[in-house]
């Protein structure tokens, strides 16, 4: 260590730190395909382990490898998981944005970086640890190519020094992440105590970040929501999966392909049990969904918005023939190809009306890798219980990030099928139309291929109640409105949502998805800070229930949150509520790619209500 070095850290050790303990986050800068993964997962799972509640998230180039990668881990003993604008650490391994990611920093934070980069040049209000990370890697002893891939484990343990992570659940962790791989797991155990040793022997702690053990993840899980889906997904039966790689959808599938292989083969013949198909493109896979459903299967398929584009047609064809499909979107930044690694909600709008022509589409809206899994599995219940195409409405945030839960529930529930035709029912009713309204819900009742009840041909072109080729305007009419009213009938379905009433606010927060993360912490930033107390409404589907007419009808002003720049979730409301309840809503809105937090909430809010920023 120079003596240029030595003189930074006495005058950064004679500043006042602020102590941080459980309730920090933490930035890695390192580059796509350096093998930071296994170093940032067991970080993040030692944290966890610690009883500590945490979350992980990915911000990565959409290119295969060598662009700038950043991967942020919040630990919150209040158990806030939503990302947090400030980064109270950083730990600066890649020399392309290690100047822009120091210079970001807010003063007093903290950064352990490699030591060429010389980083105390550029800033001296931050608390600086330089780390020779490829001296200490050599040390190890280990072949180039090995020493590059486990560099990253170095700053685990220099980080389990500095911040009191409990070395053997960093350990513990390891071995979990790296399983059977013996010779591996060596490598990175001698990486991580090299890491140590040099911060014990060299780092003097200057930060006021540290970890405290807690018991508030006893019994918790950690996973990502696209896994979640999937288990969801074969938990509800599915038993056709037609899909096209496209991220941030393509983990859901392929997860669901390794859970179906270990879990749905037949034990007595070993074959499969489903049907797998990877299709050409986003509109085959639809149509083979749409396919699959109409002859009874369980069927989905998964997307993001450049397939939800894609597939408008066959969307379109499964409303008016009425055939249950499930399809996930896992919404990414657009239009075009946008920013495919980045999230947004910009979806909502244009699936909810998906199609030409007149339609409308149930829409479920998962905040947690638990909804998920239970929307997921709700999702099969709705779309054959209305005959249409039901979609999930989740998001690169969500999908493809780590997340807490509490271990979800095996179903005990039977699969809702709906209206599908027995010869009882048959023998009641006397007559069958395909697409008669027989009790008043606007469902008809269907039939299933070579099972032995009346067949009907499902056509795509104008027809009546018998399914037969028809142009008449009257029973066109009679049809779509009809369709329409299924509507009605979905809003008693759909899951409500969840409302907290407090009685002496007079602002009320309506949120969705994985906004509900950031709005829970902003509402006590708006309380602690700014003595103002609000409502909140989380939706989580559409249709919308009477609970939105009854939250907006009892508050003065409601603040509609959004990841989107066009309002999309507001537009839906503006096509549903009165006007007088319209006058009412204000929008918030987010759409730089990034997950949302809380202080943008805040300082949103704050301003409307003409109280300027915290």
């Amino acid at each position: 260590m120079t003596p240029s070095d030595l003189a930074v850290q006495d005058v950064q050790a004679a500043r006042t730190t602020r102590r941080l303990v459980n309730d920090f986050s933490i930035q890695v800068a390192t580059a796509n395909g350096s093998g930071s993964q296994t170093a940032n997962l067991v970080l993040l799972r030692s944290i966890f382990r610690m009883g500590v509640p945490v979350s992980g998230k990915n911000l990565f180039p959409s290119n295969i490898a060598g662009l700038p990668t950043w991967y942020t881990i919040r630990a919150s003993k209040h158990g806030y998981i939503g990302r947090k604008k400030e980064i109270d650490l950083l730990v600066a391994m890649n020399p392309e944005t290690a100047r822009d990611d120091v210079l970001a920093l807010e003063p007093g934070a903290a950064a352990i970086y490699d030591e060429p980069l010389r980083l105390d040049a550029v800033r001296q209000d931050l608390v600086l640890y330089p780390v020779p990370f490829d001296k200490i890697v050599a040390s190890i002893g280990t072949e180039a190519k090995l020493r590059r891939l486990v560099k990253n484990m170095v700053y685990d343990g220099v980080l389990a020094r500095l911040i009191d992570i409990d070395l053997e659940e960093m350990r513990k962790a390891l071995k979990k992440q790296l399983g059977r791989k013996a010779k591996a797991l060596a490598l990175n155990e001698a990486a991580l105590d090299a890491g140590f040793a040099y911060a014990s022997e060299h780092l003097v702690k200057r930060d006021g970040l540290a970890v405290a053990r807690m018991d508030a993840t006893e019994g918790m899980i950690l996973m990502e929501g696209n896994a979640a889906a999937a288990l969801g997904c074969m938990m509800a039966g599915v038993t056709v999966v037609a899909w096209y790689p496209i991220t941030p959808s393509s983990s859901l599938c392929e997860t669901l392909i390794d859970y179906l292989r270990k879990y749905r083969m037949d034990p007595q013949t070993g074959r499969a049990t489903f049907a797998v198909v990877q299709a050409e493109d986003e509109i085959a896979a639809l149509g083979m969904v749409i396919g699959a459903g109409w002859v009874g299967a369980r069927a989905m398929t998964s997307t993001s918005g450049p397939g939800i584009s894609l597939m408008a047609e066959f969307t379109g064809l499964g409303y008016y023939v009425e055939v249950p499909a499930v399809i996930f979107d896992i919404q990414r930044v657009g239009p075009s190809t946008g920013l495919p690694t980045r999230t947004a909600q910009g979806d909502i709008l244009s699936t909810a009306m998906l199609s030409h022509g007149d339609t409308r589409h149930p829409l479920l809206l998962p905040c947690s890798i638990e909804e998920c899994y239970t929307m997921a599995i709700a999702a099969f219940d709705l779309a054959e219980q209305l005959q249409t195409p039901v979609f999930v409405m989740s998001d690169l945030d969500l999908g493809m990030n780590t997340w807490m839960s509490k271990p979800f529930e095996y179903p005990t529930a039977a699969p809702v099928r709906g209206k599908v035709l027995t010869p009882e029912t048959l023998a009641k009713m006397g007559e069958w139309g395909r697409y008669k309204d027989v009790d008043g819900d606007a469902v008809a009742w269907r039939t299933l291929p070579l099972d032995g009840n009346p067949s009907y041909f499902a056509r795509g072109s104008g027809h009546n109640e018998q399914a037969q080729y028809s142009e008449r305007p009257d029973d066109f009419v009679r049809n779509l409105d009809r369709i329409g009213r299924k509507f009605e009938t979905a809003r008693n379905l759909v899951p409500r949502p969840e409302v907290t009433i407090d009685g002496q606010a007079r602002i009320g927060v309506i949120a969705y998805g994985t906004s509900h993360w950031a709005v829970t912490e902003s509402r006590d930033q708006l309380a602690c800070e700014a003595s103002l107390r609000t409502s909140y409404l989380r939706l989580t589907a559409y249709p919308f229930t009477a609970d939105l007419d009854a939250f907006i009808d009892r508050h003065d002003r409601v603040y509609v949150i959004d990841q989107n720049r066009d309002a999309q979730m507001l537009g839906l409301m503006r096509l549903d509520l009165a006007v007088e309840r319209l006058a009412k809503l204000r929008s918030v809105r987010h759409y730089n790619g990034l997950p949302i937090d809380a202080r943008t909430i805040t300082n949103e809010i704050l301003a409307q209500e003409g109280r300027g920023q915290s």
